[in-house]
């Protein structure tokens, strides 16, 4: 009955990531904690590769579509990487299994899901932004941050953020970028931010899995039902309430974080 159970969540989750935009991690993390009682550092690890293998195929369509910028992708990559790597190092060495660590990984998801919650809800107050083209000659500046450090700095704390967390290369990455590159359109923003979040959440994973916190069996049922939940969510977009649906899971996500933060 489990089994069924997980393939159902794993196509909620895919069908709100299809509608909104918002990383499967700030949703499915929690609901495999409170939900499944799944243990904090295996729902997280598990998750992390679960984001990656769903945003895979996005990133594929966006690439054929030519809305990454590449170098966008690379700079942030260049702090979120290194960032994510040395994460995994001090969590191997400190066992992620401890009630300790796990009491700060709970702790640091909770703050993740309050900052998903409230940049979700910043966006769905700003309306939902048509895709908007840009000159060729434009795109050159608008490509650049207002100095070369800020995107790896930012890239650093999300890399740290994602890998404690599984939180954070959605909604909260898309924020940042906006502040970054404040010139470039909000579509393009959106694509390097799925573009970035692959190899993040690939890297992260897969290090997760070296230390022993990814439930293999657990991700092929997520999987199952991800990936037609995120078509469906995909076709719908366009014909279901932006603001509403964006409000509403702010409002979800804020309680998921101030549960996490009061364990």
């Amino acid at each position: 009955m489990h089994e069924f159970a997980f393939v159902f969540a794993g196509f909620a989750v895919g069908l709100v990531v299809g509608l909104t935009g918002v990383g499967g991690g700030s949703l499915m993390t929690p609901l495999l904690i409170f939900g499944f009682g799944i243990k904090p550092h295996l729902a997280i690890g598990t998750d992390l590769l679960f984001a990656a293998f769903t945003k895979m195929g996005g990133t594929i369509n966006l690439a054929r579509s030519r809305l990454i910028d590449w170098r966008i992708v690379g700079q942030v990559a260049v702090g979120s990487i290194p960032a994510s790597l040395l994460t995994l190092y001090v969590l191997k060495l400190a066992d992620p299994a401890l009630p300790g660590i796990q009491a700060v990984m709970t702790t640091t998801l909770g703050v993740a899901l309050l900052l998903t919650a409230a940049a979700t809800l910043y966006k769905a107050l700003r309306g939902k932004a048509a895709p908007v083209q840009i000159a060729p000659e434009l795109l050159e500046n608008a490509t650049k941050a207002q100095h070369w450090s800020l995107p790896i700095l930012f890239g650093a704390v999300i890399g740290t953020l994602v890998t404690l967390t599984s939180v954070g290369a959605g909604a909260i990455g898309v924020t940042i970028l906006m502040l970054l590159y404040p010139a470039l359109p909000l579509n393009r923003i959106v694509a390097a931010d799925i573009a970035h979040a692959v190899p993040l959440t690939l890297v992260a994973g897969l290090g997760h899995a070296s230390i022993g916190t990814v439930d293999w069996p657990l991700l092929a049922k997520l999987l199952a039902g991800s990936l037609p939940g995120i078509w469906l969510g995909s076709y719908l977009m366009h014909k279901t309430p932006d603001r509403v649906v964006r409000s509403l899971l702010s409002v979800l996500l804020a309680y998921a974080g101030m549960k996490l933060i009061s364990i």
